[in-house]
């Protein structure tokens, strides 16, 4: 079975709405399942794509004040 995983994830938010996003988002990181890892990566890459580079800069700050509190 030939399963390509980010052609999932996107079809599953294919025409979701900003509500809806964030929704999904709030609930893949209030559960914390290891099974939603994935489905974030793909919506990060998505950021990431989109993003200038002061937006990039400021994910990457951002990033990694949330490391260094986590250490």
């Amino acid at each position: 079975m030939d399963l390509n995983l980010r052609k999932a994830i996107l079809s599953n938010v294919s025409g979701h709405n900003t509500d809806q996003l964030e929704a999904t988002i709030v609930d893949a990181v209030q559960n914390g399942e290891e099974k939603m890892l994935p489905g974030l990566g793909v919506l990060f890459e998505m950021i990431w794509k989109e993003a200038n580079e002061g937006d990039k800069q400021e994910m990457l700050e951002t990033l990694e004040q949330s490391l260094q509190k986590q250490a």
